[in-house]
């Protein structure tokens, strides 16, 4: 009998699967040298080229057409790769001199990825989608069918060493039951994309290559575990019990509250008006994350007040009653746009982002407060909040807050800058509440980069650190009876939703698909549980302790 074995990674999403492993396979790159093409057949391998690229970036941009949310976010901006004028720029360069399209396609993408591989952080996390629009491109100018990842005959749980955007898009939660990756971090595009789609995901596996294909692996998306060589009926019994579990929560009605009667708001984060649409259907409370940026990613100059209040109205409308709270343009970092940011910066994610495009651009944010405010207009007193991101000073905090009160509006800001989490009380007297970021967060408190597969262990959010942060804000909101919201991907996570709450915080937002397990699993405990869970991750020495500490106060198995 084989003896059992485990290996861990960064837990994702929560869930449990047992299946067959199936390994997603690159197409082999084709070689970057070939014969010369003559002079008369170097325009036409040019114009085969364009329609290659605008053919792909079609296809992904339809299919973020009929998703929504962060997915189809992220299928946009792979789309824009499609089209680089950079890459294309390399591609006629290369033609020109007689190479064919495919190998200078092949080499213009390998300048480029040594590029962003150079210049890390951000960019060299996109090294995975540059090569995934290469091999779509190639198929295409070669006649195959695009790549990616195969329809399996039976459920099967996907490994790979990473997923490009476009493939975790499609996947059918009915077949590929869990994911593990080897590269990827808890917010890189595969885990945005899994969770909305509530597969089971681990990432930052380690060793995963040391599983076969077709062999039998129990997936643990809570504990960041995959388990081979373990009985079947024994894993059999817990994907089972965990089945009963996750059906259980679409009988989940809200609102949200701890089992002894505590309220806590379970608000929804949205991009646009559609993806509010489908947040309404859930029973979310309102909005806690309105990311007005996504819907100018693409804009060459700055939407007039008429497309800004248009926008917010939609999200307004589906919201009448319910507090939406507003976010302000984050752009920058991994959101650049092009009327609003630096053409280049060294390190983006330090540089001049969020409230920081004020200095170069005061109008942009006087331009937007005044359409939020015009599309407020008729909402309930007090419906409205707006925060301004990436604030990291009292001066700033002061300005911003005269700014929106003098719209009528209510004011706040992110604590994404350990700064502003450092000197909480002080900051907290200038608002009318903060939304604590927690990608940026710990992104910033961990000096790592949160899109980078290598730090997934510093980038999880249940680091003690980062804990003890969030803990500080949360205990400065209760002396100054200021409102403490999470809206980053930590208040997806059931478990430590409960131990956000045990600290303080008044409410949780996150993706809409989320909202019922962590419903549900606050439903389940009482509030003296999610304090004794907050106490307990106070004294881990890491994310896994942590998590394992919280998990056995909650009573989760």
């Amino acid at each position: 009998m084989e003896q059992s074995r485990e290996i861990f990674g960064t837990p994702v999403v929560s869930g449990m699967a047992y299946a067959p492993a199936l390994w997603v396979v690159r197409p082999a790159v084709p070689s970057p040298s070939a014969p010369s093409l003559p002079d008369s057949e170097r325009p036409a391998a040019f114009e085969a080229y364009v329609s290659a690229a605008q053919a792909v970036s079609d296809r992904l941009l339809a299919r973020g057409e009929v998703t929504i949310g962060q997915t189809s976010d992220v299928l946009k901006m792979t789309a824009a790769l499609a089209k680089d004028r950079g890459i294309r720029k390399e591609v006629g360069k290369l033609i020109a001199q007689g190479v064919p399209a495919v190998q200078a396609l092949v080499r213009a993408t390998d300048h480029f990825i040594d590029l962003f591989l150079k210049a890390g952080g951000l960019m060299a996390e996109r090294v995975t989608d540059l090569r995934d629009v290469r091999d779509r491109v190639v198929a295409e100018l070669e006649g195959r069918p695009e790549p990616g990842v195969p329809a399996p005959a039976t459920p099967s749980i996907l490994l790979a060493d990473d997923l490009a955007p476009a493939d975790t898009a499609g996947l059918d939660p009915h077949l590929i039951v869990a994911i593990a990756t080897e590269r990827g971090g808890p917010t890189s595009h595969t885990a945005i994309i899994a969770r909305q789609l509530g597969i089971p995901c681990i990432v930052a596996v380690r060793h995963l290559s040391e599983i076969s294909e077709g062999e039998a692996v129990l997936l643990d998306g809570a504990r960041g575990a995959l388990m081979m060589g373990c009985a079947a009926e024994g894993a059999r019994e817990l994907v089972a019990r965990d089945r009963v579990w996750r059906d259980s929560l679409a009988s989940w009605r809200g609102p949200g509250a701890t089992k002894d009667g505590t309220r806590i708001q379970l608000l929804v984060n949205v991009q646009d008006g559609l993806t509010a649409t489908k947040a309404a259907e859930s029973q979310a409370e309102g909005v806690g994350l309105f990311r007005t940026e996504l819907s100018f990613l693409d804009a060459d100059t700055e939407p007039s007040f008429e497309e800004q209040k248009k926008i917010y109205g939609e999200v307004f409308q589906t919201f009448p009653e319910s507090k939406v709270v507003v976010r302000t343009l984050d752009a920058g970092s991994d959101k650049p746009i092009v009327y609003a940011n630096l053409d280049h910066e060294d390190n983006p994610a330090l540089g001049v982002r969020g409230l920081r495009i004020t200095g170069r651009n005061p109008e942009l944010l006087s331009h937007q407060l005044d359409a939020i405010a015009a599309a407020a207009q008729g909402r309930p007193e007090g419906s409205t909040w707006v925060m301004a991101p990436m604030v990291s000073t009292l001066s700033e905090t002061r300005w911003f807050a005269q700014e929106v009160r003098s719209r009528g509006l209510t004011a706040g800001i992110m604590v994404e800058v350990p700064a502003v989490a450092i000197l909480a009380p002080r900051f907290l007297e200038l608002v009318d509440f903060v939304s604590i970021g927690t990608n940026d967060l710990t992104q910033y408190t961990m000096a790592a980069d949160r899109l980078s597969s290598h730090l997934a262990e510093y980038t999880d959010p249940w680091q003690p650190a980062v804990l003890t942060l969030i803990a500080h804000v949360a205990l400065a909101g209760r002396t100054v009876d200021t409102p403490v919201g999470v809206c980053g991907e930590a208040a997806a996570d059931p478990a430590l939703a409960c131990v956000l709450v045990g600290m303080g915080v008044t409410s949780l937002s996150m993706a809409s698909s989320a909202i019922a397990g962590v419903g549900a699993q606050l439903g389940a405990v009482t509030l003296a549980q999610c304090e004794e869970a907050a106490a307990a991750v106070a004294h881990a020495d890491n994310g896994v302790q942590a998590r394992a500490l919280a998990r056995a106060a909650l009573g989760i198995g």
